[in-house]
């Protein structure tokens, strides 16, 4: 079996070693045992572990959600159907904050637009009017 240090994890992954200790931390990916000289060796199983997670972020998966995602993942009991749920949830959320960014969006274009733009002064800007207020 190939083994790889910390260092050549990370290169094959394309991520820093902080990031690695990180998600060792996070329980997201296992953290091996040190050999007598102090280094940890990975496995190719790692290199899918850390494929795993990255790419389950990038979908928006938090490390508590994709810890989840691994014990599924790893689980007799598991099936497709459970996976669903979880990428189901997840579509929810991101719908949620799509709605609150379109509210926030919403917002700062009517203050922008009412903004009497450039040359005048400061005291008669409309977003920091707003921005004063707090409302």
């Amino acid at each position: 079996m190939t083994t790889l240090t910390i260092g050549q994890l990370a290169s094959t992954c394309n991520v820093s070693i902080d990031t690695i200790r990180y998600y060792e931390r996070k329980n997201v990916l296992v953290a091996h045992a040190r050999t007598n000289s102090g280094y940890r060796l990975y496995s190719q199983d790692s290199i899918t572990q850390l494929n795993f997670v990255r790419s389950a972020q990038s979908l928006g998966f938090t490390l508590s959600e994709i810890s989840e995602l691994l014990d599924l993942s790893s689980s007799q009991d598991t099936d497709c159907g459970d996976i669903r749920i979880k990428a189901k949830q997840k579509i929810k959320e991101i719908e949620i904050k799509i709605d609150s960014l379109e509210t926030i969006k919403n917002a700062l274009q009517s203050l922008a637009d009412t903004c009497p733009g450039a040359g005048k002064p400061l005291s008669d800007c409309s977003i920091l009017q707003h921005l004063v207020k707090g409302k």
